[in-house]
């Protein structure tokens, strides 16, 4: 099994070969289905400060991730290339990788070749996958610079400045299907795109600081890999059949989720990337008319399958989100908008960034109802959040923002509310972060009713110890024990 001694050997011989059976070493000692890789090098003749790699099945959290990074762009190349992965896990490399020795079949060359040149590589075989979705916004912090999404037939067409820092991030597809081939055939494409990138910069004569990592763990791949090796290098075949077997029982999990009526996010997109996300099973407000509380359910005219909600007036950036839902003859109002205001930023107390869902606006016919929602709707920055419901009357997260705004004539009802404003990758939401505490109700009457297990099993106890035995005892053959009354 890999030891740190043995990583650093490792790394003596060869960059390649270090990262290749590194991530092999690794592989039983952390749960590939949590984690990612990461690997991080820089062009030939440029150097970064070296990094001793993490020790085995040590997992690397977003805030030991930004301290590798920060180290590496202090004195390193400041033009940074992040080729950015939908999926990776250890198992892509250990099947794919040549790390058994048939480097013939490996599907990583031009990979291999640039750790080669790379004169201090850096390998994290184990990096949080939520550590990993903020790779972007740290780069970001440390660059002061908007990401720029590339691809290989493009970027030629990019002029570089090695005193101006740029973050170039191409993303790369992952897709695992029937055939076990077709996995090794997308890797090996993706292979080719970072060759064909690192071409280009070495023709633009540009030093730059590499990075290949991925969102999220392909869990496929690493069940794929458990289940091959459990019945050694000949149940490649069979475990075929398992994985034929997972993808259909997915197949009819999807098809009762759509007849459950389950329907996708809101999206609203800045160019050609999703920027804010946002779904709920249940949307509705309620207006008080005549001492009455008069309800619209705005679910079916925001969330279905043919239903496309009207967002003009909305817009992001990496500070602010706005997302704003136009509706028609609401509650007797002919124009109405449903307004989520958002914002991002650092919080030197916790030393990580924040986003909140600063206020919820009802805008009509020229008035507009403000909740602030600051006060107790927040998640990190690369998070969303979630919540079973958010209300503004019953245990409220949201209130009116002033004792005069019309606020207090309205009410709103979230129910299963999911949002993300920032940080979104893939069209997908990241990690949740639940309102949720920990001592919910149902926990609480666990524990109460536990307590009040011991404290009976306690008396019963108690009492038993409290029993003493005879010390006097009836001889059927002799008298008769005379107990006097008055004793």
């Amino acid at each position: 099994m890999a030891t740190t001694g043995t990583l650093q050997h490792l790394c003596r011989i060869s960059a390649s070969l270090a990262v290749l059976l590194g991530l092999l070493g690794l592989s039983s000692l952390v749960k590939s289905d949590e984690q990612v890789p990461l690997v991080l090098w820089t062009s030939e003749g440029a150097s970064v400060p070296a990094q001793a790699p993490p020790s085995a099945g040590h997992i690397v959290e977003q805030q030991q991730l930004n301290s590798y990074l920060q180290k590496a762009l202090s004195r390193g190349p400041r033009n940074v290339v992040l080729f950015l992965q939908d999926k990776m896990s250890l198992e892509d490399f250990t099947m794919y990788g040549g790390a058994f020795g048939n480097k013939q079949d490996s599907v990583f060359p031009n990979l291999e070749g640039a750790l080669l040149s790379s004169s201090s590589p850096l390998v994290l075989p184990a990096v949080s996958w939520p550590a990993s979705n903020a790779v972007i916004g740290q780069l970001q912090d440390h660059l002061e610079t908007a990401p720029l999404y590339l691809d290989a037939d493009t970027l030629g067409q990019l002029r570089l400045n090695v005193s101006s820092p740029a973050l170039l991030v191409f993303r790369l597809p992952y897709g695992l299907g029937a055939d076990l081939m077709s996995a090794k055939e997308i890797l090996s494409g993706n292979d080719e795109v970072i060759g064909q990138v690192l071409s280009t910069m070495r023709a633009q004569s540009v030093p730059y600081t590499a990075i290949y990592t991925g969102l999220r763990p392909s869990r496929e791949a690493a069940a794929l890999s458990m289940e091959a090796g459990l019945g050694g290098g000949r149940s490649l075949l069979q475990a075929r059949g398992g994985y034929r077997e997972r993808e259909r029982e997915r197949e009819r999990q999807r098809r009762i989720q759509e007849r459950a009526g389950v329907y996708a996010p809101v999206q609203f997109k800045e160019g050609e990337e999703t920027c804010i996300l946002m779904w709920a099973k249940s949307l509705s407000v309620s207006i008080l008319r005549r001492g009455r509380w008069e309800e619209y359910d705005l679910t079916p005219a925001t969330f279905g399958k043919d239903v496309s909600p009207k967002l003009h007036g909305s817009s992001c950036d990496r500070t602010k989100a706005r997302l704003v839902l136009n509706y028609q003859e609401v509650l007797g109002h002919s124009n109405f908008k449903l307004i989520f205001v958002m914002s991002q930023r650092h919080y030197k107390v916790s030393a990580r960034r924040w986003f909140t869902l600063d206020m919820v606006e009802l805008e009509y016919d020229g008035t507009k109802a403000t909740f602030n929602g600051s006060r107790h709707i927040y998640a990190p920055a690369e998070y969303s959040y979630r919540c079973q419901s958010v209300t503004s009357h019953r245990w409220p997260l949201l209130v009116p923002r002033t004792s005069k705004d019309p606020a207090n004539q309205w009410r709103v009802v979230f129910e299963d509310f999911q949002i993300q404003g920032f940080n979104v990758s893939g069209g997908e939401f990241s990690y949740a972060s639940d309102c949720a505490g920990f001592f919910s109700p149902g926990i609480w009457m666990g524990l109460m009713t536990s307590l009040l297990m011991v404290l009976v099993l306690t008396y019963g106890l108690h009492m038993i110890m409290q029993l003493h035995t005879m010390d006097r005892f009836d001889d059927p053959k002799g008298p008769a024990i005379s107990v006097p009354q008055t004793e």
